[in-house]
Protein backbone atom coordinates (compact mmCIF):
# COMPACT_ATOMS: atom_id res chain seq x y z
CA UNK A 1 0.00 0.00 0.00
CA UNK A 2 1.47 3.37 -0.99
CA UNK A 3 1.91 6.16 1.45
CA UNK A 4 -0.50 9.05 0.89
CA UNK A 5 1.18 12.36 0.16
CA UNK A 6 0.69 14.82 2.97
CA UNK A 7 -0.53 18.18 1.64
CA UNK A 8 0.10 21.58 3.17
CA UNK A 9 -3.66 22.13 3.45
CA UNK A 10 -3.96 18.95 5.52
CA UNK A 11 -1.20 20.12 7.86
CA UNK A 12 -2.78 23.53 8.39
CA UNK A 13 -6.27 22.07 8.81
CA UNK A 14 -4.95 19.76 11.51
CA UNK A 15 -3.65 22.71 13.53
CA UNK A 16 -5.54 23.78 16.64
CA UNK A 17 -5.03 27.40 15.56
CA UNK A 18 -7.11 29.41 13.11
CA UNK A 19 -5.21 30.32 9.92
CA UNK A 20 -6.69 33.04 7.71
CA UNK A 21 -5.29 34.63 4.53
CA UNK A 22 -6.36 37.79 2.66
CA UNK A 23 -5.41 39.38 -0.64
CA UNK A 24 -3.97 42.89 -1.00
CA UNK A 25 -7.49 44.33 -1.00
CA UNK A 26 -8.16 42.86 2.43
CA UNK A 27 -10.62 40.25 1.15
CA UNK A 28 -10.57 36.78 2.72
CA UNK A 29 -9.17 34.17 0.30
CA UNK A 30 -8.37 31.24 2.60
CA UNK A 31 -9.29 29.81 5.98
CA UNK A 32 -8.61 26.44 7.61
CA UNK A 33 -11.07 24.29 9.52
CA UNK A 34 -10.46 26.19 12.78
CA UNK A 35 -11.58 29.41 11.06
CA UNK A 36 -14.99 27.83 10.51
CA UNK A 37 -15.19 26.97 14.21
CA UNK A 38 -13.89 30.44 15.09
CA UNK A 39 -16.65 32.29 13.21
CA UNK A 40 -19.30 29.55 13.15
CA UNK A 41 -19.50 29.98 9.37
CA UNK A 42 -18.21 27.82 6.49
CA UNK A 43 -15.15 29.24 4.75
CA UNK A 44 -17.01 29.35 1.42
CA UNK A 45 -19.28 32.05 2.90
CA UNK A 46 -16.31 33.98 4.28
CA UNK A 47 -14.33 34.04 1.04
CA UNK A 48 -14.51 37.38 -0.71
CA UNK A 49 -15.66 39.17 2.43
CA UNK A 50 -13.61 42.15 3.81
CA UNK A 51 -11.59 40.91 6.76
CA UNK A 52 -12.17 44.07 8.85
CA UNK A 53 -15.83 43.11 9.01
CA UNK A 54 -14.89 40.06 11.09
CA UNK A 55 -11.41 40.75 12.53
CA UNK A 56 -10.66 44.45 12.92
CA UNK A 57 -7.92 44.02 15.55
CA UNK A 58 -5.60 41.22 14.41
CA UNK A 59 -3.09 43.47 12.65
CA UNK A 60 -3.82 42.14 9.13
CA UNK A 61 -4.79 45.58 7.86
CA UNK A 62 -1.60 47.08 9.33
CA UNK A 63 0.41 44.44 7.46
CA UNK A 64 -1.32 45.33 4.19
CA UNK A 65 -0.70 49.04 4.74
CA UNK A 66 2.92 48.85 5.89
CA UNK A 67 4.16 45.53 4.54
CA UNK A 68 5.67 44.59 7.92
CA UNK A 69 4.78 41.67 10.22
CA UNK A 70 2.54 42.33 13.22
CA UNK A 71 3.45 39.79 15.87
CA UNK A 72 1.98 39.09 19.31
CA UNK A 73 -1.24 41.10 18.86
CA UNK A 74 -3.81 40.33 21.56
CA UNK A 75 -7.52 41.01 21.12
CA UNK A 76 -10.81 40.08 22.73
CA UNK A 77 -13.71 38.56 20.79
CA UNK A 78 -16.93 37.20 22.30
CA UNK A 79 -15.43 37.30 25.78
CA UNK A 80 -12.30 35.26 24.90
CA UNK A 81 -8.69 36.41 24.53
CA UNK A 82 -6.78 35.65 21.35
CA UNK A 83 -3.19 36.08 20.16
CA UNK A 84 -2.50 36.76 16.49
CA UNK A 85 0.69 36.74 14.43
CA UNK A 86 0.33 38.37 11.01
CA UNK A 87 2.86 38.34 8.15
CA UNK A 88 2.88 39.64 4.58
CA UNK A 89 2.90 37.14 1.71
CA UNK A 90 5.02 38.04 -1.32
CA UNK A 91 4.92 36.73 -4.87
CA UNK A 92 7.78 37.59 -7.23
CA UNK A 93 8.88 40.44 -5.01
CA UNK A 94 5.43 42.00 -4.68
CA UNK A 95 3.10 41.76 -1.74
CA UNK A 96 0.23 39.47 -2.67
CA UNK A 97 -1.62 39.55 0.62
CA UNK A 98 -1.21 38.63 4.28
CA UNK A 99 -1.75 35.64 6.56
CA UNK A 100 -2.57 35.46 10.27
CA UNK A 101 -2.40 32.62 12.78
CA UNK A 102 -4.83 33.07 15.68
CA UNK A 103 -4.55 31.22 18.98
CA UNK A 104 -7.03 31.16 21.85
CA UNK A 105 -5.04 32.05 24.99
CA UNK A 106 -7.97 32.55 27.33
CA UNK A 107 -7.00 29.55 29.45
CA UNK A 108 -3.26 30.15 29.47
CA UNK A 109 -0.86 33.07 29.25
CA UNK A 110 2.12 30.93 28.28
CA UNK A 111 2.28 31.02 24.48
CA UNK A 112 6.04 31.01 24.10
CA UNK A 113 6.50 27.28 23.63
CA UNK A 114 3.25 26.23 21.95
CA UNK A 115 4.44 23.57 19.55
CA UNK A 116 1.38 23.62 17.33
CA UNK A 117 1.67 27.35 16.68
CA UNK A 118 5.36 27.07 15.95
CA UNK A 119 4.84 24.17 13.54
CA UNK A 120 2.04 25.96 11.72
CA UNK A 121 4.10 29.13 11.44
CA UNK A 122 7.03 27.15 10.07
CA UNK A 123 4.86 25.78 7.28
CA UNK A 124 3.40 29.18 6.48
CA UNK A 125 6.83 30.84 6.42
CA UNK A 126 7.92 28.46 3.66
CA UNK A 127 5.27 30.06 1.43
CA UNK A 128 7.13 33.38 1.57
CA UNK A 129 9.70 34.36 -1.05
CA UNK A 130 11.51 36.35 1.62
CA UNK A 131 14.13 34.88 3.88
CA UNK A 132 12.96 34.69 7.50
CA UNK A 133 15.08 34.01 10.59
CA UNK A 134 14.23 33.99 14.31
CA UNK A 135 16.73 33.95 17.18
CA UNK A 136 16.44 33.69 20.95
CA UNK A 137 17.89 35.98 23.64
CA UNK A 138 21.26 34.20 23.38
CA UNK A 139 21.47 34.80 19.60
CA UNK A 140 20.80 31.13 18.85
CA UNK A 141 18.78 30.52 15.66
CA UNK A 142 15.43 28.96 16.55
CA UNK A 143 13.69 29.08 13.18
CA UNK A 144 14.52 29.84 9.54
CA UNK A 145 12.79 29.15 6.26
CA UNK A 146 14.41 27.65 3.18
CA UNK A 147 14.65 30.94 1.22
CA UNK A 148 16.89 32.27 4.01
CA UNK A 149 18.95 29.08 4.26
CA UNK A 150 19.45 29.13 0.48
CA UNK A 151 21.33 32.43 0.75
CA UNK A 152 24.12 30.40 2.38
CA UNK A 153 23.68 27.27 0.28
CA UNK A 154 22.37 25.45 3.35
CA UNK A 155 19.28 23.57 4.46
CA UNK A 156 17.05 24.71 7.31
CA UNK A 157 18.31 21.98 9.67
CA UNK A 158 21.91 23.13 9.07
CA UNK A 159 21.19 26.56 10.55
CA UNK A 160 18.76 25.92 13.42
CA UNK A 161 20.65 25.75 16.72
CA UNK A 162 23.66 27.71 15.40
CA UNK A 163 24.84 31.02 16.88
CA UNK A 164 23.75 33.75 14.46
CA UNK A 165 27.20 35.38 14.38
CA UNK A 166 28.70 32.09 13.22
CA UNK A 167 26.40 32.22 10.21
CA UNK A 168 27.10 35.91 9.64
CA UNK A 169 30.84 35.30 10.13
CA UNK A 170 31.20 37.43 13.23
CA UNK A 171 29.40 40.50 11.87
CA UNK A 172 27.29 42.06 14.67
CA UNK A 173 23.65 41.43 13.86
CA UNK A 174 20.32 41.93 15.68
CA UNK A 175 22.05 43.87 18.49
CA UNK A 176 19.63 46.80 18.25
CA UNK A 177 16.61 44.52 18.46
CA UNK A 178 17.96 42.28 21.25
CA UNK A 179 19.75 44.84 23.42
CA UNK A 180 17.78 48.05 22.76
CA UNK A 181 14.40 46.69 21.66
CA UNK A 182 14.55 48.75 18.46
CA UNK A 183 12.81 47.86 15.19
CA UNK A 184 14.71 48.44 11.94
CA UNK A 185 12.86 48.64 8.62
CA UNK A 186 14.37 48.85 5.14
CA UNK A 187 17.96 48.13 6.20
CA UNK A 188 19.92 47.77 2.92
CA UNK A 189 23.11 45.72 3.14
CA UNK A 190 25.08 42.81 1.63
CA UNK A 191 24.57 39.27 2.88
CA UNK A 192 26.89 36.53 1.63
CA UNK A 193 27.30 38.38 -1.68
CA UNK A 194 23.62 39.25 -2.13
CA UNK A 195 22.23 42.78 -1.85
CA UNK A 196 19.24 42.59 0.45
CA UNK A 197 16.70 44.76 2.23
CA UNK A 198 16.24 43.59 5.82
CA UNK A 199 13.64 44.21 8.52
CA UNK A 200 14.52 43.35 12.11
CA UNK A 201 12.31 43.53 15.17
CA UNK A 202 12.38 42.33 18.80
CA UNK A 203 10.14 39.50 20.00
CA UNK A 204 8.70 40.29 23.42
CA UNK A 205 6.87 38.41 26.14
CA UNK A 206 5.47 40.09 29.24
CA UNK A 207 7.30 43.26 28.23
CA UNK A 208 10.71 41.52 28.07
CA UNK A 209 12.74 40.81 24.95
CA UNK A 210 13.02 37.03 24.39
CA UNK A 211 14.41 37.08 20.87
CA UNK A 212 14.31 38.78 17.50
CA UNK A 213 12.90 38.23 14.01
CA UNK A 214 14.57 39.11 10.71
CA UNK A 215 13.06 39.24 7.23
CA UNK A 216 15.30 39.74 4.19
CA UNK A 217 14.31 40.44 0.57
CA UNK A 218 16.65 39.96 -2.39
CA UNK A 219 17.13 42.94 -4.69
CA UNK A 220 17.31 42.49 -8.48
CA UNK A 221 18.95 44.39 -11.31
CA UNK A 222 15.59 45.71 -12.43
CA UNK A 223 15.93 49.45 -12.93
CA UNK A 224 12.72 50.37 -11.15
CA UNK A 225 13.64 48.19 -8.20
CA UNK A 226 17.13 49.67 -8.18
CA UNK A 227 15.62 53.14 -7.84
CA UNK A 228 13.39 51.89 -5.03
CA UNK A 229 16.43 50.31 -3.36
CA UNK A 230 18.25 53.64 -3.40
CA UNK A 231 15.25 55.34 -1.83
CA UNK A 232 15.13 52.62 0.81
CA UNK A 233 18.85 53.06 1.41
CA UNK A 234 18.38 56.79 2.02
CA UNK A 235 15.37 56.15 4.26
CA UNK A 236 17.35 53.50 6.12
CA UNK A 237 20.12 56.01 6.80
CA UNK A 238 17.62 58.50 8.17
CA UNK A 239 15.98 55.88 10.41
CA UNK A 240 19.32 54.50 11.55
CA UNK A 241 20.45 57.97 12.59
CA UNK A 242 17.27 58.53 14.60
CA UNK A 243 15.85 61.06 12.16
CA UNK A 244 12.18 61.87 11.93
CA UNK A 245 10.05 64.50 10.22
CA UNK A 246 7.02 66.42 11.38
CA UNK A 247 4.03 64.13 11.32
CA UNK A 248 0.74 65.15 9.69
CA UNK A 249 -0.98 65.37 13.04
CA UNK A 250 -1.82 68.17 15.48
CA UNK A 251 1.09 70.02 17.10
CA UNK A 252 3.24 67.81 19.32
CA UNK A 253 3.28 70.58 21.90
CA UNK A 254 -0.53 70.64 22.05
CA UNK A 255 -0.55 66.86 22.53
CA UNK A 256 1.78 66.92 25.56
CA UNK A 257 -0.53 66.00 28.43
CA UNK A 258 -0.73 68.30 31.43
CA UNK A 259 -3.18 70.82 32.86
CA UNK A 260 -1.33 72.16 35.89
CA UNK A 261 -0.69 75.93 35.60
CA UNK A 262 3.10 75.55 35.61
CA UNK A 263 2.99 72.89 32.92
CA UNK A 264 0.72 74.94 30.69
CA UNK A 265 3.10 77.89 31.06
CA UNK A 266 6.03 75.62 30.12
CA UNK A 267 4.30 74.55 26.90
CA UNK A 268 3.65 78.18 25.97
CA UNK A 269 7.34 78.92 26.55
CA UNK A 270 8.27 76.02 24.27
CA UNK A 271 6.20 77.54 21.45
CA UNK A 272 7.98 80.89 21.84
CA UNK A 273 11.47 79.37 22.11
CA UNK A 274 10.83 77.25 19.00
CA UNK A 275 10.71 80.37 16.80
CA UNK A 276 14.41 81.17 17.28
CA UNK A 277 17.56 79.20 16.39
CA UNK A 278 19.13 79.50 19.84
CA UNK A 279 20.59 76.45 21.56
CA UNK A 280 18.26 74.98 24.19
CA UNK A 281 19.15 73.03 27.34
CA UNK A 282 16.41 70.78 28.72
CA UNK A 283 16.88 69.83 32.37
CA UNK A 284 14.89 67.31 34.34
CA UNK A 285 14.94 63.91 35.97
CA UNK A 286 15.03 60.69 33.98
CA UNK A 287 11.65 59.80 32.51
CA UNK A 288 10.14 63.30 32.59
CA UNK A 289 9.81 63.49 28.80
CA UNK A 290 12.74 65.67 27.76
CA UNK A 291 12.88 64.11 24.28
CA UNK A 292 9.17 64.81 23.78
CA UNK A 293 9.79 68.50 24.51
CA UNK A 294 12.75 68.50 22.12
CA UNK A 295 10.51 67.09 19.39
CA UNK A 296 7.89 69.70 20.26
CA UNK A 297 10.43 72.50 19.74
CA UNK A 298 11.35 70.96 16.39
CA UNK A 299 7.71 70.60 15.28
CA UNK A 300 6.87 74.21 16.23
CA UNK A 301 9.92 75.69 14.51
CA UNK A 302 10.71 76.70 10.95
CA UNK A 303 12.87 73.57 10.75
CA UNK A 304 9.92 71.21 11.17
CA UNK A 305 10.20 69.90 7.60
CA UNK A 306 13.89 69.10 8.08
CA UNK A 307 15.45 66.22 10.03
CA UNK A 308 15.26 65.67 13.78
CA UNK A 309 18.28 63.58 14.84
CA UNK A 310 18.55 62.07 18.32
CA UNK A 311 21.91 61.17 19.84
CA UNK A 312 22.17 59.42 23.21
CA UNK A 313 25.59 60.54 24.39
CA UNK A 314 25.58 57.98 27.20
CA UNK A 315 24.77 54.98 24.97
CA UNK A 316 27.54 55.39 22.37
CA UNK A 317 31.02 54.14 23.41
CA UNK A 318 33.60 56.89 23.73
CA UNK A 319 35.73 55.36 20.95
CA UNK A 320 32.82 55.56 18.49
CA UNK A 321 31.23 58.84 19.51
CA UNK A 322 33.36 61.08 17.29
CA UNK A 323 32.73 59.03 14.15
CA UNK A 324 29.01 58.83 14.98
CA UNK A 325 28.71 62.60 15.43
CA UNK A 326 31.01 63.83 12.67
CA UNK A 327 31.33 60.85 10.29
CA UNK A 328 34.44 59.39 8.66
CA UNK A 329 36.11 58.92 5.30
CA UNK A 330 36.82 55.58 3.68
CA UNK A 331 39.97 54.06 5.16
CA UNK A 332 39.90 56.31 8.24
CA UNK A 333 40.29 53.23 10.45
CA UNK A 334 40.16 49.45 10.29
CA UNK A 335 36.64 48.35 9.43
CA UNK A 336 35.57 51.74 8.08
CA UNK A 337 32.61 51.47 5.70
CA UNK A 338 33.44 51.65 2.01
CA UNK A 339 32.71 55.14 0.72
CA UNK A 340 32.81 56.62 4.22
CA UNK A 341 29.92 57.53 6.46
CA UNK A 342 27.98 60.71 7.18
CA UNK A 343 27.89 61.81 10.80
CA UNK A 344 24.75 62.77 12.65
CA UNK A 345 25.52 66.48 12.37
CA UNK A 346 25.52 66.17 8.57
CA UNK A 347 22.28 64.21 8.66
CA UNK A 348 20.75 66.98 10.77
CA UNK A 349 21.74 69.75 8.35
CA UNK A 350 18.96 72.38 8.15
CA UNK A 351 17.23 70.60 11.01
CA UNK A 352 17.67 69.84 14.73
CA UNK A 353 20.10 67.58 16.57
CA UNK A 354 19.06 66.43 20.04
CA UNK A 355 22.04 65.62 22.29
CA UNK A 356 20.46 63.56 25.06
CA UNK A 357 22.42 62.89 28.26
CA UNK A 358 25.03 65.49 27.30
CA UNK A 359 26.36 65.36 30.86
CA UNK A 360 27.77 61.90 30.04
CA UNK A 361 29.80 63.11 27.07
CA UNK A 362 33.59 62.59 27.52
CA UNK A 363 35.71 65.71 28.01
CA UNK A 364 37.60 65.19 24.75
CA UNK A 365 34.36 65.16 22.80
CA UNK A 366 33.09 68.19 24.71
CA UNK A 367 36.00 70.21 23.27
CA UNK A 368 35.22 69.06 19.72
CA UNK A 369 31.53 69.75 20.16
CA UNK A 370 32.32 73.27 21.38
CA UNK A 371 34.26 73.94 18.17
CA UNK A 372 31.32 72.75 16.06
CA UNK A 373 28.92 75.02 17.96
CA UNK A 374 31.25 77.99 17.54
CA UNK A 375 32.40 77.48 13.94
CA UNK A 376 29.24 75.80 12.53
CA UNK A 377 31.40 73.27 10.69
CA UNK A 378 32.52 69.68 11.17
CA UNK A 379 35.48 67.61 10.04
CA UNK A 380 35.10 63.90 9.31
CA UNK A 381 37.61 61.42 10.69
CA UNK A 382 40.34 60.87 8.11
CA UNK A 383 39.43 64.03 6.21
CA UNK A 384 41.37 67.26 5.90
CA UNK A 385 38.56 69.55 4.80
CA UNK A 386 35.76 71.01 6.85
CA UNK A 387 32.05 70.91 6.01
CA UNK A 388 29.55 73.62 6.88
CA UNK A 389 26.45 72.55 8.77
CA UNK A 390 23.31 74.49 9.65
CA UNK A 391 22.02 72.72 12.75
CA UNK A 392 20.05 73.81 15.78
CA UNK A 393 21.26 72.07 18.94
CA UNK A 394 18.96 70.96 21.74
CA UNK A 395 20.75 69.32 24.67
CA UNK A 396 19.29 67.50 27.66
CA UNK A 397 20.59 66.18 30.95
CA UNK A 398 19.42 64.95 34.34
CA UNK A 399 22.80 65.71 35.94
CA UNK A 400 24.01 68.72 37.93
CA UNK A 401 26.26 70.39 35.34
CA UNK A 402 27.32 73.15 37.73
CA UNK A 403 28.64 70.57 40.18
CA UNK A 404 30.33 68.70 37.35
CA UNK A 405 32.13 71.90 36.30
CA UNK A 406 33.51 72.29 39.83
CA UNK A 407 34.67 68.67 39.74
CA UNK A 408 36.32 69.11 36.34
CA UNK A 409 33.88 66.73 34.63
CA UNK A 410 32.22 69.26 32.33
CA UNK A 411 33.71 72.16 30.39
CA UNK A 412 32.59 75.55 31.61
CA UNK A 413 32.85 77.11 28.13
CA UNK A 414 30.61 74.39 26.66
CA UNK A 415 28.15 74.89 29.51
CA UNK A 416 27.70 78.56 28.62
CA UNK A 417 27.45 77.70 24.93
CA UNK A 418 24.54 75.25 25.43
CA UNK A 419 22.90 77.10 28.31
CA UNK A 420 21.43 79.88 26.15
CA UNK A 421 17.81 78.96 26.85
CA UNK A 422 17.09 76.57 29.73
CA UNK A 423 13.79 74.75 30.20
CA UNK A 424 13.22 72.81 33.40
CA UNK A 425 10.88 69.82 32.94
CA UNK A 426 9.06 69.17 36.24
CA UNK A 427 9.04 65.68 37.80
CA UNK A 428 5.76 63.79 38.01
CA UNK A 429 5.53 64.24 41.79
CA UNK A 430 5.25 68.00 41.14
CA UNK A 431 2.28 67.45 38.81
CA UNK A 432 -0.12 65.58 41.07
CA UNK A 433 -3.12 67.22 39.40
CA UNK A 434 -2.04 65.64 36.08
CA UNK A 435 -1.91 62.05 37.41
CA UNK A 436 -5.47 61.04 36.57
CA UNK A 437 -5.27 62.69 33.15
CA UNK A 438 -2.08 60.76 32.36
CA UNK A 439 -3.53 57.48 33.65
CA UNK A 440 -6.53 57.85 31.33
CA UNK A 441 -4.22 58.61 28.41
CA UNK A 442 -2.13 55.47 28.98
CA UNK A 443 -5.29 53.37 29.45
CA UNK A 444 -6.64 54.58 26.11
CA UNK A 445 -3.35 53.82 24.40
CA UNK A 446 -2.95 50.33 25.88
CA UNK A 447 -6.59 49.53 25.09
CA UNK A 448 -5.64 49.93 21.43
CA UNK A 449 -2.41 47.92 21.82
CA UNK A 450 -3.94 45.04 23.78
CA UNK A 451 -7.38 45.03 22.18
CA UNK A 452 -9.05 45.43 25.58
CA UNK A 453 -11.78 47.72 26.91
CA UNK A 454 -10.46 48.93 30.26
CA UNK A 455 -12.63 51.85 31.32
CA UNK A 456 -10.43 53.38 34.00
CA UNK A 457 -8.63 52.98 37.31
CA UNK A 458 -10.17 52.49 40.74
CA UNK A 459 -10.23 55.55 43.04
CA UNK A 460 -7.93 53.72 45.46
CA UNK A 461 -5.42 53.25 42.64
CA UNK A 462 -5.51 56.96 41.76
CA UNK A 463 -4.94 57.81 45.41
CA UNK A 464 -1.97 55.43 45.58
CA UNK A 465 -0.55 57.05 42.45
CA UNK A 466 -0.93 60.53 43.92
CA UNK A 467 1.01 59.48 47.02
CA UNK A 468 3.95 57.96 45.11
CA UNK A 469 7.31 59.67 44.72
CA UNK A 470 7.70 58.37 41.14
CA UNK A 471 11.51 58.22 40.84
CA UNK A 472 11.02 56.96 37.26
CA UNK A 473 8.46 59.71 36.49
CA UNK A 474 6.27 59.29 33.37
CA UNK A 475 8.20 56.23 32.24
CA UNK A 476 7.51 54.51 35.54
CA UNK A 477 3.79 55.38 35.40
CA UNK A 478 3.58 54.04 31.83
CA UNK A 479 5.26 50.78 32.87
CA UNK A 480 2.91 50.37 35.83
CA UNK A 481 -0.17 50.79 33.60
CA UNK A 482 1.23 48.39 30.99
CA UNK A 483 1.92 45.81 33.69
CA UNK A 484 -1.68 46.12 34.87
CA UNK A 485 -2.92 45.42 31.33
CA UNK A 486 -0.93 42.19 31.28
CA UNK A 487 -2.67 40.76 34.35
CA UNK A 488 -6.03 42.56 34.47
CA UNK A 489 -9.11 40.35 34.81
CA UNK A 490 -11.85 42.95 34.33
CA UNK A 491 -12.39 46.43 33.00
CA UNK A 492 -11.06 48.40 35.99
CA UNK A 493 -7.45 48.67 37.19
CA UNK A 494 -7.47 47.80 40.90
CA UNK A 495 -4.86 47.79 43.64
CA UNK A 496 -4.03 44.10 43.14
CA UNK A 497 -2.98 44.88 39.56
CA UNK A 498 -0.22 47.20 40.78
CA UNK A 499 3.39 46.16 41.46
CA UNK A 500 4.08 44.85 44.95
CA UNK A 501 6.28 47.82 45.77
CA UNK A 502 3.19 50.02 45.35
CA UNK A 503 0.75 47.68 47.07
CA UNK A 504 3.04 47.31 50.09
CA UNK A 505 4.65 50.74 50.00
CA UNK A 506 5.64 51.72 53.49
CA UNK A 507 5.23 55.47 53.28
CA UNK A 508 7.55 57.59 55.35
CA UNK A 509 4.90 60.25 55.75
CA UNK A 510 4.68 61.48 59.32
CA UNK A 511 8.06 60.09 60.33
CA UNK A 512 10.62 62.52 61.61
CA UNK A 513 13.74 62.68 59.49
CA UNK A 514 17.09 64.26 60.12
CA UNK A 515 18.70 65.77 57.08
CA UNK A 516 15.74 67.63 55.63
CA UNK A 517 13.89 67.11 52.37
CA UNK A 518 16.83 65.69 50.38
CA UNK A 519 17.36 62.92 52.93
CA UNK A 520 13.63 62.14 52.94
CA UNK A 521 13.61 61.86 49.13
CA UNK A 522 16.64 59.55 49.25
CA UNK A 523 14.97 57.29 51.82
CA UNK A 524 11.80 57.03 49.74
CA UNK A 525 13.79 56.30 46.59
CA UNK A 526 15.82 53.62 48.37
CA UNK A 527 12.59 52.06 49.67
CA UNK A 528 11.08 52.02 46.17
CA UNK A 529 14.17 50.27 44.80
CA UNK A 530 14.12 47.64 47.55
CA UNK A 531 10.41 46.97 46.99
CA UNK A 532 10.95 46.68 43.22
CA UNK A 533 13.87 44.28 43.70
CA UNK A 534 11.72 42.15 45.96
CA UNK A 535 8.84 42.15 43.47
CA UNK A 536 11.19 41.13 40.65
CA UNK A 537 12.97 38.44 42.70
CA UNK A 538 16.26 40.31 42.36
CA UNK A 539 16.18 40.47 38.55
CA UNK A 540 17.95 43.73 37.70
CA UNK A 541 16.56 44.09 34.16
CA UNK A 542 12.97 43.70 35.33
CA UNK A 543 13.60 45.98 38.31
CA UNK A 544 14.96 48.74 36.05
CA UNK A 545 11.97 48.35 33.72
CA UNK A 546 9.53 48.48 36.65
CA UNK A 547 11.12 51.67 37.97
CA UNK A 548 11.29 53.20 34.50
CA UNK A 549 15.05 53.73 34.51
CA UNK A 550 17.92 52.26 32.52
CA UNK A 551 19.87 49.28 33.78
CA UNK A 552 22.98 51.47 34.09
CA UNK A 553 20.94 54.00 36.09
CA UNK A 554 19.73 51.26 38.42
CA UNK A 555 23.28 50.07 39.10
CA UNK A 556 24.34 53.62 39.91
CA UNK A 557 21.55 53.90 42.45
CA UNK A 558 22.32 50.46 43.92
CA UNK A 559 25.92 51.56 44.42
CA UNK A 560 24.84 54.92 45.81
CA UNK A 561 22.53 53.37 48.40
CA UNK A 562 24.88 50.42 49.04
CA UNK A 563 22.23 47.87 48.06
CA UNK A 564 23.99 44.59 47.29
Amino acid sequence: MGTAKLKLEDIIDSSSNAVLAVNVEGLIIYGNYQVEKFFGLPVRLLKGQPVHKYLPKTGLLDVLLGGHPQLGRQFVLNGRIYLSNCSPVFNKGRMAGAVTVIQDITETSNVENTFGLKETLANILELSNDGIIAIDRDYIITMVNQPFASLFGKKVQDLVGQHVQKIYQGVPIFSRSIEDGETEHGYVTNLNGYEITANRMPIKKDGHIIGALGIVSLKTADKALATKTQKQRNLQEYRREGISYRQRVPSICDRIIGQSPGFIALKETVKRVAQSNSTVLLRGESGTGKELFARAIHSESGRSQSPFVRVNCAAIPETLLESELFGYNEGAFTGAQKGGHMGKFEFADKGVIFLDEIGDMPLMMQAKLLRVLQEKEIERLGDTRTRRVDVRVIAATNRNLEEMIINGEFREDLYYRINVVTLNIPPLRSRIEDIELLVNYFIKRFNEDFGLHVSGADKEVIEIFKNQRWPGNLRELENVIERAFNIIDGDIIRKEHLPLYMQNSRRLKGKRHKGGLSKLVEDIEREAILDALEACAGNKNRTAAMLGISRAGLYKKLNRYKIY
